[in-house]
């Protein structure tokens, strides 16, 4: 388990997904999310299969937000340019934490 931090506070518990096997499994099969789920490398995401809609914020190699979106189950959104990693939230998240477009974050072990 890690951390996801903004100016060196946490928002959120997160996981990490690096492997090939664990970006594809994702939150499939989930009913819950708490915390956020960490994608990377990933330049875009789908949520067929999944059972909640998601938070997902689009981050560059140093993990600027440079987009954020919501999806209900059974969409794909398209490939955002400069993205290299993917956090994914259960939907309202992003709210809460007040995440935003511009937002430096990081990740601690």
């Amino acid at each position: 388990m890690a951390w996801l931090l903004r100016e060196g506070e946490v928002v959120a518990a997160v996981e990490i997904a690096e492997s090939l096997p664990a970006r594809t499994r994702g939150l499939l099969g989930r009913s819950s999310l708490d915390g956020a789920l960490v994608l990377r490398p990933a330049r875009a995401v789908h949520t067929f299969g999944m059972r909640f809609p998601i938070d997902v914020a689009f981050c560059d190699a140093q993990l600027v937000v440079i987009a954020t979106i919501t999806m209900p189950p059974g969409r794909i959104c398209l490939p955002r340019r400069r993205t290299r990693c993917i956090i994914e939230a259960q939907a309202g998240a992003f709210e809460r934490w007040k995440l935003n477009i511009g937002d430096h974050l990081e990740l601690k072990a």
